[in-house]
C-alpha cells in the first residue's frame, strides 16, 4: 500500500481544526497508509530580525529532514511554488505510484516558512493559491487534497 506522510511545523489547537483533520486523515488512512507528523515550531521574539528567522528556518529544517521517510518522493508547500489541479495532483500522485516510490512526504512549513534547503532538496514545489490562508488551515486543505487526488485514482464519487 502506498504511503503519504504530512510533515506540518506547528500544532493545531482549534477544535473545528483538530476534528477536520481527525476526518480527512481517517479518510485518508482507508485509501493509503497516512501519518500526521507534527513537528514543534521554533520559538522566536516578539518582532524578529531576519537573521533570528533565519536560524529558526534551519533548526526546522533540521527537524524535518530528520523525519523525511527514505526514498520517498518530496513535496513541499510553498507559496511560490506551482500551481496544480486537483486532476493533476492525483496525476503526479499515479505517476509516483508507477514509477515504483512506494511513499510519498508533503511538507508545510512554519509560519515563517521553509529554510531554502529543503525546498531545493524537493521533488516539487508546489502552491495551493496565490491567496494567503491561515497556517492551520493549510494543513486541512492539504489532506482534503490528498484525499481527494486518492478519491480521483480509485475513481470514487467524492471528486466531480
Amino acid at each position: 500500500m502506498f504511503s503519504i506522510t504530512l510533515l506540518t511545523v506547528g500544532k493545531l489547537k482549534e477544535k473545528f481544526y483538530l476534528a477536520a483533520a481527525e476526518e480527512y486523515a481517517k479518510r485518508l488512512r482507508g485509501m493509503c497508509k497516512f501519518d500526521l507528523i507534527e513537528l514543534p515550531e521554533q520559538r522566536l521574539p516578539e518582532n524578529p530580525s531576519a537573521a533570528q528567522i533565519a536560524e529558526g528556518l534551519q533548526k526546522e529544517a533540521a527537524q524535518i529532514f530528520g523525519k523525511i521517510p527514505k526514498g520517498a518522493w518530496l513535496c513541499v508547500m510553498t507559496p511560490e511554488g506551482k500551481l496544480l489541479s486537483s486532476e493533476k495532483l492525483a496525476s503526479t500522485l499515479s505517476s509516483i505510484k508507477a514509477g515504483g516510490k512506494s511513499s510519498a512526504c508533503f511538507v508545510i512549513g512554519s509560519s515563517f516558512g521553509m529554510a531554502p534547503e529543503v525546498k531545493a532538496k524537493a521533488d516539487l514545489q508546489l502552491s495551493m493559491s496565490p491567496m494567503t490562508f491561515p497556517h492551520h488551515l493549510a494543513r486541512i486543505m492539504v489532506m482534503e487534497q490528498l484525499y481527494r487526488a486518492e478519491s480521483i485514482q480509485a475513481g470514487t464519487k467524492y471528486h466531480k
